[in-house]
């Protein structure tokens, strides 16, 4: 079974997502240029909403970054009052032991030296496989502490090759351990994890599939980008001079953004162990955080904090389905009749007759619920989907998880 969302939102003038060159992204679609936001930049906002906004506990996610050691390190000092010198050490071989290694980088003799504490890549680790890690470490400590340990892992990682390097990483660290430590990576239950999946290059069999699609948002409507000027001016100037001590440009543009992203229940459910309780907050909770999460691109210079002005829910067994190409044909203001309509209300009016397109061709069969709510100055007018209308988001999300069961995946 899955669960699909659909927004709507417009953004004040903004440079939310940036490229290599600080303007803001876009692309072509239907022949026009379009505002974008990556999808990588609105999981990035997903995930760091879970936690402000507490819609999921800390030890229910996941953090990624190069930096484990240290964080082992602490854990390690604070909890368990373990000396720093071997706290480091434990940690470091620990994380060896999966194969994980810190970064190095060459000096101008050709010498590889660890530049600092860094693993080679991002890893993407829940709460509760960091605490299984700790607890590992604590109940060997006396062994993979030791300097015996230590300089065993360090003569097998100077190996480039995996398949030499493991077998004396495996032989400095004891088979016990060795074992134990990649047991400890079965994701941990940890939400953000489970729906965005996570790759470890080193050892494949501890990846994780996503169970949640991102689209990259697009804009409704053809944009055309637009320049800031700006100066700045020295407080503590005299006087009688004239002129700016600091000038530059800014690009942003104002777009209707069209989001859409799909998870597959059974998938997410699998991710986390078979835990439907948690599987149902995890839906709840991408529900809510996809509602209120906003890129943080040039906030302080722009403040675009627009809520969607339309969210439209599915809960079907089968055949997803994006919402985009309602808009290849750029939407815009429009005036008929003597009434004016604006962009966002033309874009709610062409997603809605285009899922009547879409239902009328393919029909509906699979789609077990759906609930849609709007907030809009103007009244759109929506025949299509106008059964389906929310009192409001709350009800949206309940609609949803009282529809949403498990074990009936399409094919």
């Amino acid at each position: 079974m899955f669960v699909e969302l659909h927004m709507l939102q417009n953004f004040a003038p903004s440079c939310l997502n940036r490229d290599d060159t600080n303007s803001p992204k876009d692309c072509e679609f239907g022949g026009y240029r379009r505002a974008r936001i990556s999808s990588q930049c609105l999981k990035r906002a997903i995930r760091d909403t879970f936690g402000k906004s507490k819609l999921m506990k800390s030890d229910e996610l996941a953090t990624r970054s190069k930096r484990f050691v240290g964080e082992l390190e602490r854990r390690l000092i604070k909890d368990h009052q373990t000396p720093p010198s071997t706290a480091r050490s434990a940690a470091i071989n620990a994380l060896a032991a999966a194969d994980i290694r810190l970064a190095k980088a060459k000096g101008g003799d050709d010498s590889e030296q660890v530049v600092e504490l860094k693993t080679e890549y991002l890893l993407f680790l829940g709460d509760s496989e960091l605490a299984a890690i700790v607890g590992l470490i604590v109940k060997h400590l006396d062994h993979i502490g030791s300097d015996a340990v230590t300089n065993g892992v360090a003569a097998a990682q100077k190996e480039s090759d995996a398949k030499k390097r493991m077998p004396k990483v495996k032989k400095a660290v004891g088979d016990e351990i060795y074992k134990a430590m990649r047991e400890t990576l079965d994701g941990g239950k940890a939400a953000d994890l489970a729906l965005f999946g996570r790759m470890l290059a080193n050892i494949p069999e501890k990846n994780v599939s996503a169970s949640c699609q991102v689209a990259h948002a697009l804009s409704t409507n053809k944009v055309n980008m637009e320049m800031d000027f700006y100066t700045a001016v020295d407080d503590l100037k005299p006087e009688d001079s004239a002129g700016a001590d600091m000038l530059g440009t800014v690009e942003f543009n104002s777009a209707c953004f069209y989001r859409y992203a799909n998870i597959d229940c059974d998938a997410l459910l699998k991710n986390l162990h078979g835990d439907e309780d948690l599987t149902r907050k995890t839906i709840k909770a991408f529900l809510n955080a996809s509602r209120s999460a906003i890129p943080t691109g040039k906030q302080n210079s722009s403040a675009a904090h627009n809520e969607p002005s339309f969210v439209f829910a599915v809960v079907r067994q089968s055949g997803l389905q994006s919402l985009a190409n309602a808009f290849v044909k750029p939407a815009r203001p429009s005036r008929e009749d003597g009434v004016d309509k604006s962009l966002i209300c033309n874009s709610i009016e062409a997603a809605d007759k285009f899922w009547g397109r879409v239902t009328s061709a393919y029909g509906e069969e699979g789609i077990v619920a759906k609930s849609y709510v709007e907030c809009l100055a103007e009244d759109p007018e929506l025949p299509i989907l106008a059964k389906s209308k929310a009192a409001n988001f709350d009800t949206l999300v309940k609609t949803v998880l009282d529809n949403v069961s498990f074990g009936q995946k399409g094919k």
